[in-house]
């Protein structure tokens, strides 16, 4: 059986998002989940970076536009937050694009927007 790629890691962020979920609960904006997170990833000890830019290259040449995720995590996984009814392949795409630009290999796509629980997807380059 294969082991989940950086398994620990990912469950120590889910647990921070789960307890900002926990303590605030859908309906805010996404900007406003980004503060208490950045509070959990710190008082968990969880090593991250907010809103890293990630160059973009077409054939050997950085463009003018770039990505910046929410938080790369552990120097290993990207952390994208949203706040909307429900995921759709559009945020999936927009993770994996990241992935692909900074060339980490776990991506992980938390949505405070959904009713009831915390919708989360680890996805893997």
């Amino acid at each position: 059986m294969t082991e989940l790629l950086l398994k620990e890691e990912v469950y120590a962020i889910v647990g921070a998002a789960l307890e900002v979920h926990r303590e605030l609960g859908p309906g805010f904006l996404e900007a406003v989940y980004y503060e208490p997170l950045e509070i959990e990833l710190r008082a968990r000890g969880i090593p991250h970076e907010p809103q890293r830019r990630l160059s973009i290259f077409y054939k050997g040449q950085e463009l003018q536009k770039h990505y910046q995720p929410d938080y790369v995590c552990h120097d290993q996984i990207i952390v994208e937050i949203k706040a909307l009814d429900q995921l759709t392949s559009h945020e999936i795409a927009q993770v994996l694009n990241y992935l692909k630009t900074s060339r980490l290999r776990v991506g992980l796509l938390i949505n405070f927007g959904s009713r009831g629980k915390l919708e989360w997807k680890r996805l893997v380059f």
